[in-house]
């Protein structure tokens, strides 16, 4: 039940970011978005993992590494990427 928690409540976060950024409240850049998207792919990896899910540890691992990348440019502990 524990991890069932944990599944809907990162699934959640990934969702509201979702609409948020679809919705015009949130940019891809804005903290907040940043954010929920790292920390609910985090969840749902650290549920693959328990789980036993290879094709979810992936690409919730990657997410997660994808969702952070933006985050550690912000701070400066990234490559600087130019802007297309």
């Amino acid at each position: 039940m524990f991890f069932q928690i944990l599944s809907v409540a990162g699934a959640l976060l990934i969702l509201v970011a979702f609409g948020l950024i679809n919705s015009g409240r949130v940019r891809p850049t804005d903290l907040a978005y940043i954010g929920m998207n790292f920390v609910g792919s985090g969840l749902l990896a650290w549920v693959a993992v328990v789980d036993r899910r290879a094709g979810f540890i992936l690409l919730e691992t990657v997410w997660a590494i994808m969702s952070l990348m933006p985050l550690l440019r912000r701070t400066g502990g990234g490559a600087d990427v130019p802007a297309s």
